[in-house]
Formats: C-alpha cells, sequence, structure tokens
C-alpha cells in the first residue's frame, strides 16, 4: 500500500492533495483502490458551464464500480466544484494503475479550509489502515 506524505486522507480513505491556488484535488487512496479491485466504471457529478455545483462535506459525489463493488465517495470537504477528471468515465481503470495521478476525481474550491486541520496526516492514514487489518 501506497501512502503519499504529501497528501491528506479521510476514514473513508478519500486524498486530499492542496495546490498553489488555493484548490484541491480529491482522489481515492491506494487502499480503498486494492480492496475494490478491478474498477470498470466511474460516474462523476456534472459540471454545466457557467454553473457553480456546491459539494458538502461528508456527503456522497462519485460512485466507483468495480468487478467486487459499488462504492459511493465522499467528499472531505465543502466547496464549488472546480473541475473533473473527464477521463474517467472513458478509463476508469486508471484509478487501479495511478490513483494519486492520472486517476484523480475532482477538483474543488473548499469554502472552509479549516476543514483540512480535520483531516489525517499520511502517518495518522498508515496508522488507521494498518488498524483495520488487526
Amino acid at each position: 500500500m501506497e501512502v503519499l506524505e504529501e497528501l491528506l486522507y479521510t476514514k473513508e480513505h478519500e486524498w486530499v492533495r492542496k495546490e498553489s491556488d488555493g484548490s484541491v484535488v480529491i482522489g481515492v487512496s491506494d487502499y480503498a483502490q486494492e480492496q475494490l479491485g478491478d474498477i470498470v466504471y466511474v460516474e462523476l457529478p456534472e459540471m454545466a458551464e457557467g454553473e457553480d455545483v456546491k459539494i458538502d462535506r461528508d456527503e456522497p459525489f462519485a460512485v466507483i464500480e468495480s468487478v467486487k463493488a459499488a462504492s459511493d465517495v465522499y467528499s472531505p470537504l465543502s466547496g464549488k466544484l472546480a473541475e473533473i477528471n473527464d477521463e474517467l468515465p472513458n478509463t476508469p481503470a486508471v484509478i487501479n494503475e495511478d490513483c494519486y495521478g492520472d486517476g484523480w476525481l475532482v477538483r474543488l474550491e473548499p469554502s472552509n479550509p479549516d476543514e483540512l486541520d480535520e483531516l489525517m496526516s499520511a502517518d495518522d492514514y498508515y496508522e488507521f489502515v494498518e488498524s483495520l487489518s488487526v
């Protein structure tokens, strides 16, 4: 299982990367994609041009389906949807191949950046995942 130091994590196995412009990129962790198995379908929120799409913290914003199960993806932060990874619906397996790179899900403009303080560091997340296998 790969855990990247520069990212923040949730107990629902999402990762968050802070960008220099104040936005955040969100995806699912290596642990999550391993547990799901081969990913065959991804449903992301729809974005219409000129329309603000609000995402609420702890609410599902995406669905990932694998050969094993379908799982909701929960937003670790509240904010406005800035971008979706348009490639994922056509190539969902990229999450298995590169969950921290090309397998990102959405970019969000956080409405409450203090929510970042409530996420886990890489070390805390690693310990959390290790405790799940005990």
